[in-house]
């Protein structure tokens, strides 16, 4: 038998959670609708513009180091820019030693950058390391120490730093002859656009030059057409509106540009000036991606110091792959000075149909041959 008492205790105690059950649900309600806001903002995110700098092959000289790119980097800075990357080649290539200052004045730029700082190492701050001019270094020991300085951890540089996805394994081959990893090989996704470093230099790829590194030069392409592969794939589960990848070399193309870069059969993609081709390999594993892709792929190199925006990749028939855009950054020009200290802008829209769109960016205070006004 219950008794009114008990009655009276269990009717307060079936009123407490209603009672906070409805004085809570306008609260619930509210975060309920935060969060839907939240959700549909991120997904606006997702396809916002925004826009990230290109530069490379800087410094070569004094005037460049002090002047030249102290001048670009305020002229990025004063962007609002997602991020930056520098696409290798520290300082000329003979006539100037690979030492660990080099790589001290290469760090102060890229963390003088307000936004993250992205870099890809080039054959001048490691391959070319070994020549006497350049102070007679081992280059596997010299890309380890840039592992070292620029890599030791999976964030980017700059005053911002952004984490990024760092190629797993000991892929490569250090200066002990012990396999190393690749840390070098990044990988990060802005929006739905998914970016890649892979460290591609030039000097035939480690193939030619002083001191020819072979075994060296089989592992670290192995793992970079492995970290090629691995970005389309990660591209194609994420949903990827575009690829950016970012590498040091102009391997070469077609047979257009002997001065600048190797001969090669645009169809077979196989070099034809007898030097040893360190590319052809990586060459078809990116022509098969971005055939397979079939979304925008920007492919933005340095080396040859030639500002370009172009479409040289054609497939096994000789059409011109219509998805591949070739970006070749500003690179040194030491007998003019600041000439050619200078940027490329990418304004990257998913909601576009080409996603990404250039913009040469001259430096006022870099310009030589005409002053600005």
């Amino acid at each position: 038998m219950t008794t009114p008492h008990a009655a009276r205790r269990a009717n307060a105690a079936g009123d407490r959670p209603r009672s906070l059950t409805r004085l809570l649900a306008p609260v619930l309600a509210c975060v309920a609708t935060l969060a839907a806001a939240g959700l549909a903002m991120a997904n606006d995110d997702e396809d916002d513009s925004y826009a990230i700098g290109l530069w490379g092959d800087l410094p070569y000289s004094a005037a460049q180091a002090t002047v030249g790119v102290p001048n670009l980097i305020a002229d990025m800075n004063a962007q609002r820019l997602k991020f930056s990357a520098h696409d290798g080649d520290l300082k000329a290539g003979s006539g100037s030693p690979c030492n660990d200052a080099l790589y001290a004045q290469a760090l102060g730029y890229f963390n003088a950058l307000m936004a993250p700082a992205m870099f890809t190492p080039g054959d001048n701050d490691w391959t070319d390391c070994d020549r006497p001019s350049n102070g007679g270094y081992n280059s596997r020991e010299r890309l380890d120490r840039e592992r070292q300085v620029f890599f030791s951890t999976p964030f980017s540089l700059g005053q911002r730093r952004m984490r990024q996805e760092v190629q797993a394994g000991e892929l490569c081959l250090g200066a002990g002859g012990s396999y190393v990893p690749c840390v070098e090989n990044r990988r990060w996704t802005v929006g739905r656009v998914t970016y890649a470093t892979l460290n591609v230099p030039g000097s035939c790829n480690n193939l030619c030059d002083t001191a020819p590194d072979a075994a060296e030069f089989v592992a670290r392409n192995l793992a970079n057409i492995r970290w090629l592969r691995d970005t389309f794939r990660v591209a194609r589960e994420r949903g990827a509106a575009a690829v950016m990848l970012i590498s040091q070399a102009n391997p070469g193309w077609d047979q257009s540009d002997p001065t600048r870069a190797p001969l090669r059969d645009p169809k077979t993609l196989a070099q034809t000036d007898g030097q040893p081709d360190g590319y052809q390999d990586y060459l078809l594993a990116l022509r098969n991606e971005v055939t397979a892709f079939r979304k925008p792929v920007a492919y933005v190199h340095g080396d040859s110091h030639y500002f370009r925006v172009d479409k040289p990749l054609l497939d096994t028939s000789g059409r011109r792959l219509e998805n591949f855009t070739r970006v070749e950054t500003f690179g040194n020009n030491a007998a003019n000075g600041t000439n050619d200290v200078q940027w490329i802008k990418v304004t990257v829209d998913p909601r576009n149909r080409e996603v990404f769109s250039y913009e040469a960016r001259i430096v006022p205070g870099n310009r030589v041959a005409v002053p600005a006004p």
